[in-house]
């Protein structure tokens, strides 16, 4: 039996990209991914993922990665559509299994509503009696969601490395609860306006202060 972990990262950063892994394994071999030190890529040293992540690839039948930029997760969010997040997420995992393939999927659900989540994402589905096991906080619970989760956190840094190089200055870890970011978000929130999330909040109140100050200048 083929079985396919699937888990984000870089769901929550006002900078940079959503990444969504798929990663198959035969089921023989899910358990040695234990023995290998393979868990949610949170609770990893950078190092530890970076070496797990080269041994996930190797013991994978196959694997994919898509990339979410800011103009596609504004549109989800702000735009005239029936998409918020959780749905462009559904979308992005249903893409994943069809093109993967398995027997069985385990999805770290990002809804608060599992039911609903689960039988939105089976609708886009090509296999519909694929097995789908579809819970909060898979990523802990299963290795195949884990090893997921850590190529998905290194397709992560590696982008945050590659804004950095091409900026010339540090961006933080890309979320707002970091002094770096926040720092970097009201410096260059025009500058380098496409790489935030317009459709975060800390965005708009830039661009409202700016058009308030604007306003009383006229």
């Amino acid at each position: 039996m083929l079985i396919c972990g699937i888990d984000e990262a870089g769901r929550g950063p006002i900078v940079g990209s959503l990444f969504i892994v798929g990663v198959v394994f035969e089921e023989g071999i899910v358990a040695s991914l234990q023995t290998d030190g393979v868990k949610d890529s949170k609770l990893l040293p950078h190092k530890k993922r970076e070496h797990l992540c080269g041994i996930i690839k190797k013991k994978a039948v196959r694997w994919k990665i898509i990339q979410i930029k800011p103009d596609e997760i504004d549109d989800a969010v702000d735009g005239n559509n029936a998409l918020n997040l959780n749905w462009l997420e559904a979308n992005k995992t249903a893409e994943l299994i069809n093109s993967l393939k398995p027997d069985m999927a385990i999805v770290d659900c990002p809804s608060p509503n599992i039911e609903k989540y689960t039988n939105y994402l089976r609708k886009l589905l090509d296999n519909k009696e694929i097995k789908l096991i579809v819970e909060h906080k898979a990523d802990v619970k299963y290795f195949p969601c884990s090893a997921a989760s850590i190529i998905a956190k290194c397709a992560r840094e590696d982008e945050v490395k590659e804004i950095e190089k091409k900026i010339g200055e540090s961006i933080g870890t890309g979320y707002m609860s970091n002094p770096i970011c926040v720092e970097f978000l009201k410096n260059n929130w025009e500058k380098h306006s496409d790489l935030f999330r317009h459709s975060w909040q800390p965005f708009k109140d830039h661009k409202e202060r700016k058009k308030q100050k604007s306003l009383g200048e006229f």
